[in-house]
């Protein structure tokens, strides 16, 4: 099982967009997926289609143990869905639990969804508590990344926080960045995928997700990409993230820039 976490500290990068349209293409590629919304928005479910929000999800889990077989919800073939609950918040003020706090999720989820092959985590734009959950639950980390000077700060906040964890974790956590929101006829954005190329030639994945109005449009009716237009230029980009990320074996990934 590879555990993925979609994180930045930066808001705007696209982080639901990506855990929506990347889970389900590799579900649709054969393999079976269980995407969790650890953002207390939870705006993962309404991606999917679930407009009124669950009640129940991830803060049960995570605060009172709950078996996380007990709030997954089938939503797709081969896709499952842990929603962020109501009381998903909470999390990042509990007081009681001193550093265990971090590992809330880590050891809710030991044992847990062991028939799946990817657990994707759909992280909120900050450096909290449910961020720290989910470095500490993840083997690797997706880090998206717009084509912009201010996500090039947000992508250096998020490398130096990953750092800080480093020696509390009992494994490195692989690095992944992704370039999203794409928009290949701007110099700037050019320029920012020159940038990462060139510092970070081993983390960066070859696949851009172009900036595109289909993609804006998937969430307003509740469908992926693979739903909404299956014959367009982002559903094939995103298939072919989903392909590059299977053939680059976690160990191929540099754990630190």
């Amino acid at each position: 099982m590879r555990r993925i976490a979609l994180i930045n500290q930066k808001g705007g990068v696209g982080k639901t967009t990506i855990t929506t349209n990347l889970g389900h293409a590799l579900a649709l590629a054969g393999h079976r997926v269980s995407v969790i919304d650890l953002d207390p928005q939870g705006q993962l479910a309404a991606n999917y289609g679930i407009f009124r929000a669950p009640s129940k999800g991830i803060d049960q889990v995570i605060l009172n143990g709950a078996d996380p077989a007990t709030v997954r919800l089938g939503i797709r073939d081969m896709l499952t869905l842990i929603p962020a609950g109501a009381r998903l918040q909470e999390v990042e003020y509990r007081q009681d639990g001193g550093a265990s706090r971090a590992r809330l999720l880590l050891h809710a989820l030991e044992g847990a969804m062991t028939d799946q092959a990817f657990v994707l985590f759909d992280c909120p734009p900050s450096s909290g508590l449910l961020v720290a959950n989910a470095i500490f639950a993840a083997d690797e980390a997706f880090i998206p990344v717009s084509g912009d000077h201010m996500s090039l700060n947000g992508l250096a906040k998020m490398l130096k926080t990953l750092k800080r964890f480093e020696p509390y974790l009992d494994r490195p956590v692989r690095q992944w960045i992704g370039l999203n929101r794409y928009f290949p006829r701007r110099r700037l954005a050019r320029e920012v995928q020159g940038k990462l190329r060139q510092h970070f030639p081993e983390q960066l994945l070859s696949i851009p997700i172009r900036e595109a109005a289909a993609i804006a449009e998937c969430p307003g009716v509740g469908r992926t990409i693979f739903e909404y237009k299956p014959s367009s230029r982002s559903a094939k980009e995103f298939m072919l993230l989903a392909e590059e990320l299977l053939e680059r074996s976690p160990e191929s990934a540099a754990c630190r820039p």
